[in-house]
């Protein structure tokens, strides 16, 4: 956050946070002069001087560097005293993605978020509302035996999300749905009767969950986005593939959410027309209602 201040105020706040960051660093006069390469006396004349004039950038660079703060803490011109870098790495990180269902990790987020509303773009039909037949289905040749250990955690946390608290808002492309009832691309080979179940339990779990849960359809050829997950305003995720990207700042979880909620916007069908648009699609393929 920036901090409006005039340049008396702005020297002053500088040789207050000078003193503290040195105080907390066990920092003497000479050890900051000696790590700056100034005589002690120029410290001594930054901590006490009067007036409005501040040392020059590089000086108070060398004293953010030695004190292992930012420059524009010592400036007053933000209120984080921490370096960009250390900044960076607590605010964004990458863990890896691993081939399974609801991991670890994704769960934990969505406990931490709890009561907060959740938006999603998934990178296919959501996990938490496929039947175990599709998840068996999609899982099984990558999990093997454990398939059967992931459904049954996948079902468990299903429930732990119906009390959490959380809304949930999910954003599909359309030629998502359309694939899906179709067995094309992603969903090639997937039996019809697995889709008519899964489509069933869609409307099923629509129809219980609504409006704590609301899906909207948008048409990727005018709009898009990358498979991503906000949590409330504490984290945004992004979807690699092999990773997530975590970002925890408060402007780029916003720009997320921003980008989320102008997909809902642009959306062609409403959240109280999913289950609508479902049989429509499901209809135009041949299965049965």
């Amino acid at each position: 956050m920036s901090i409006n201040i005039d340049k008396r105020d702005r020297a002053s706040l500088f040789r207050a946070r000078l003193a503290q960051a040195m105080d907390e660093k066990s920092m003497t006069q000479s050890g900051l002069a000696r790590d700056v390469g100034v005589d002690r006396s120029t410290i001594s004349q930054l901590l006490s001087g009067q007036g409005a004039r501040l040392p020059n950038a590089q000086v108070v660079a060398e004293c953010a560097a030695a004190l292992d703060v930012s420059a524009d803490w010592l400036l007053g011109l933000t209120d984080r005293p921490e370096r960009l870098a250390d900044l960076l790495a607590t605010s964004l990180t990458m863990t890896e993605a691993p081939r399974a269902l609801i991991d670890e990790t994704i769960f934990g987020w969505h406990k931490e978020a709890a009561g907060f509303k959740v938006r999603h773009v998934p990178a296919t039909l959501p996990d938490m509302l496929k039947t175990q037949t599709m998840l068996r289905w999609e899982y099984e040749p990558q999990l093997g035996r454990t398939a059967d250990q992931a459904i049954g955690a996948s079902e468990d946390r299903l429930n732990w999300m119906r009390r959490s608290g959380s809304d949930y808002e999910i954003a599909l492309p359309r030629h998502e749905i359309d694939s899906f009832v179709r067995a094309e691309g992603y969903y090639r080979g997937l039996p019809a009767e697995v889709r008519t179940e899964q489509i069933e339990r869609l409307r099923a779990l629509y129809e219980q969950l609504y409006p704590a849960l609301r899906i909207y359809v948008f048409d990727a050829r005018r709009v898009f986005s990358a498979p991503i997950t906000v949590f409330g305003p504490l984290l945004a995720v992004l979807y690699m593939g092999r990773h997530y990207i975590a970002f925890r700042d408060t402007a780029r979880v916003a720009g997320f959410t921003a980008h989320f909620d102008w997909l809902v916007r642009e959306a062609e069908s409403g959240a109280r027309e999913f289950a609508t648009v479902l049989d429509e699609l499901a209809g135009e393929a041949g299965l049965r209602g």
